[in-house]
């Protein structure tokens, strides 16, 4: 799945912020420079109408990323900064308040310039925009976006542009119609999704190069690796970068087990098995190939489960619905390809099930897919536990999986209802 869906994704899911354990870690090289950090959003030089808006947003408390980013964002002089951090942990919600801040609503002209890799993101941006500036009726937003036509003579009012690099560019230099030169807050967010993606670093870059040297610059990324890195020096020198120290995906808090099949049949009789016995709260079960997961869906639903489907022929749109609705708790069951392996997270899932092993194109198991999928249930910190029901000959590669974690994978079988029992208490 491109990494600006997944992006997408986790923000349609996330509404509420991620409670995190990781630490902050802020790299500065000038050492002179002052450094604050605030613990509720009173602190901060926010007006009044702002602060309503973030209160509406659900936020009570600064998240741990904000606590740092924020003040350093408001400050005066502007700095430039990166703030680094996962999904769900209040990025956007930190950029838009600073763009809301620094825009001058008496100023009838674009101030502040987002951008965003895809046409989707630029409109969820929008909508916190919306929901943030809501008690800010002054403060207009645009969108330098594919389907928004505007004519040459057109004179922008806004003071806040969303954009995707291409629409812009075309806005700036072909159209003439948004003066990079008055802009003085220039956000870049996604900024590994747009080196991922061919020509937007390219396209990003030449927009940067066109504003005054007093602009402030904040770029964001879910990632700080050295494409980021590397990209982010192009665009801002010696940048102040804030990273949300990255949760690494471990086996150490997952209970592994696994149950070896004759067939199809003794596979799915194995799952109701195991399902009737143990998984009373919700469950993510993965398959190897989309015909696979549909002939699974239709025998669950046809046995009385709640089940949601999700495989890469939807769309990001129907995908989001469909993890929002599993979050909620209105379905029991995801049944999920590789599409939701890596990337999107559902806090309450502490049970996975593999209805058969990841494997690469040799027919080897795929110890990448292996990991992003049994994580889902430990995410977070929380303790978790995965099954993975089997054929016979796929033994040997779950040997090679526990050689290669280092790990061990307890065989259980799947007619012992005393144990499956007892493994449940």
């Amino acid at each position: 799945v491109p990494l600006a869906e997944l992006s997408l994704m986790n923000k349609l899911i996330h509404t509420s912020l991620v409670e995190s354990q990781q630490h902050v870690e802020i790299l500065q090289r000038d050492p002179n420079s002052p450094l604050f950090s605030v613990k509720t959003f009173e602190e901060l030089p926010l007006k009044k109408e702002l602060l309503q808006g973030v209160y509406m947003m659900g936020f009570n408390r600064p998240s741990k990323i904000q606590e740092q980013a924020l003040p350093l964002m408001l400050a005066y002089p502007p700095q430039n900064l990166i703030a680094q951090s996962q999904s769900g942990t209040g990025k956007t919600a930190a950029f838009v308040l600073a763009m809301l801040s620094r825009a001058s609503a008496s100023e009838k002209y674009p101030q502040c310039l987002c951008l965003a890799p895809t046409y989707e993101l630029a409109l969820q941006i929008g909508q916190v925009v919306r929901t943030i500036g809501k008690f800010c009726t002054e403060v207009k937003v645009n969108y330098a976006v594919r389907g928004n036509r505007v004519l040459k003579s057109t004179v922008l009012e806004e003071q806040i542009i969303i954009g995707t690099p291409g629409t812009t560019l075309d806005w700036c230099f072909k159209l003439r119609i948004l003066d990079l030169a008055k802009i003085s807050l220039f956000v870049l967010d996604e900024a590994d999704i747009m080196i991922d993606m061919q020509g937007l670093s390219c396209q990003s870059i030449r927009i940067h190069r066109a504003l005054p040297k007093s602009c402030q610059v904040l770029l964001f990324s879910a990632t700080y690796k050295e494409p980021v890195r590397a990209f982010a020096e192009r665009i801002i020198p010696d940048p102040i970068v804030i990273k949300l120290r990255e949760e690494e995906l471990t086996l150490s808090n997952i209970r592994q087990y696994f149950m070896v099949c004759q067939g199809l049949d003794e596979q799915y009789r194995a799952l109701c098995n195991l399902y009737g016995s143990f998984i009373i709260g919700q469950v993510m079960i993965f398959c190897q190939t989309r015909r696979l997961a549909v002939w699974l869906a239709g025998k669950m639903s046809q046995d009385g489960h709640q089940v949601a489907i999700l495989t890469a022929e939807l769309t990001v749109v129907q995908r989001a619905s469909i993890i929002q609705r599993f979050r909620e708790g209105k379905e029991k069951v995801l049944i999920a390809t590789n599409v939701c392996a890596r990337g999107i997270d559902v806090q309450q899932v502490t049970t996975v099930v593999n209805f058969g092993l990841p494997v690469d194109l040799d027919g080897g198991p795929d110890f990448e897919t292996y990991l992003h999928r049994i994580g889902r249930a430990g995410r977070f910190g929380h303790r978790g536990i995965a099954f993975s029901v089997v054929r016979r000959d796929s033994v040997p590669l779950l040997h090679q999986i526990e050689e290669y974690f280092q790990t061990t994978i307890k065989q259980l079988d799947p007619y012992d209802m005393d144990e499956l029992e007892k493994l449940a208490a």
